[in-house]
């Protein structure tokens, strides 16, 4: 297999284990990166990928048509992980959410289409399904995003979908639970938690604690992606997680265990507007594919959190930066 892809936010937590995931599982792919390197696009997180002849950086934003354009012809794949992600941070300034996340993402894909791209992925998230009380959604589910974040990646879902509708265009949207791993920004929950934690400081946690959420491994995550380069249908949406949802307390809990601390380490704060209680998707419809989560919460919370230990050179600048 010989396929040329052009990742979007290849610079950031998903997208750069993509393409190491890429480059290990086709040993004949070419990836050209294309990262904006805003807050949470890091280039040190991609330097070493440098020295792989199959992997070429460019710094610049999807929101560019002109080098969108300039960029694409030859590719056979585009997977779209450039976005702003932060709900916090889309509460604070939604503006730039709508621009990266709606126009940028209209912007890639209207050129993919143009340019005769023959797969397109549009990674999105379980967010856009909003909270839900009990049971699990399915792909049909209505959306009902709750932040800026989570309806801005809502529009960029349905605009995507259009060009599969209406210009029958070979596109695929993907919606993923929490993920979890190497190279995670320190403002998400768990890097920031063990971050904290390694540095003597207390976690923050929201209201009381027990909203829901679950997590994947982020290998786990680009592994179902990657099958749906190859297997997915065109013009499908498809779920991703692991099917086991944990509170935000129970988390911390298991977090402080492995760092052999106590309930001590955590301070209670005021909850934020509009969070949601509970996400959890169905996905029986990617498991008729054949993929399955490989690795569980506990299966690899340990080794994570040793990431992050051995790894304050990756991440300390970054915490530094935006204290």
């Amino acid at each position: 297999m010989a396929r040329k892809y052009l990742i979007t936010g290849g610079a950031g937590f998903i997208g750069s284990n993509f393409i190491r995931f890429v480059l290990a599982a086709e040993p004949g792919a070419v990836v050209t990166n294309l990262d904006a390197l805003t807050y949470a696009g890091v280039k040190a997180t991609i330097d070493e990928l440098d020295e792989d002849h199959r992997h070429t950086f460019v710094h610049g934003s999807i929101t560019d048509a002109d080098l969108v354009e300039a960029l694409l012809p030859g590719h056979d794949v585009v997977i779209n992980f450039a976005a702003e992600t932060h709900v916090d941070r889309s509460i604070d300034g939604p503006s730039v959410f709508l621009d990266t996340n709606v126009v940028g993402t209209g912007i890639l894909v209207d050129a993919a289409y143009r340019n005769g791209v023959g797969r397109f992925i549009q990674v999105s998230t379980d967010e856009v399904y909003g909270s839900l009380a009990e049971g699990f959604a399915t792909e049909q589910n209505v959306l009902a995003p709750s932040s800026p974040y989570s309806a801005a990646k809502a529009g960029s879902d349905l605009l995507v979908g259009s060009y599969a509708v209406t210009y029958g265009y070979p596109a695929i949207i993907t919606r993923c639970t929490n993920n979890f791993g190497p190279y995670q920004f320190p403002e998400k929950l768990i890097p920031l938690f063990v971050t904290n934690l390694l540095g003597g400081i207390k976690v923050p946690l929201y209201g009381d604690g027990r909203n829901e959420r679950d997590w994947l491994h982020v290998e786990d995550h680009c592994a179902a992606i990657h099958l749906l380069a190859d297997q997915g249908q065109l013009g499908e949406i498809y779920n991703i997680g692991a099917g086991t949802s944990i509170s935000n307390l129970d988390l911390t809990g298991r977090i402080l265990d492995i760092l052999e601390l106590d309930d001590s380490s955590i301070e209670l704060v005021d909850d934020r507007p509009g969070h949601d209680f509970r996400y959890a998707v169905d996905t029986s419809k990617i498991a008729e594919l054949g993929w399955a989560p490989r690795h569980s919460l506990d299966d690899r919370l340990a080794d994570t959190i040793d990431w992050y230990r051995s790894r304050g050179d990756w991440w300390r600048p970054l915490r530094e930066r935006s204290s």
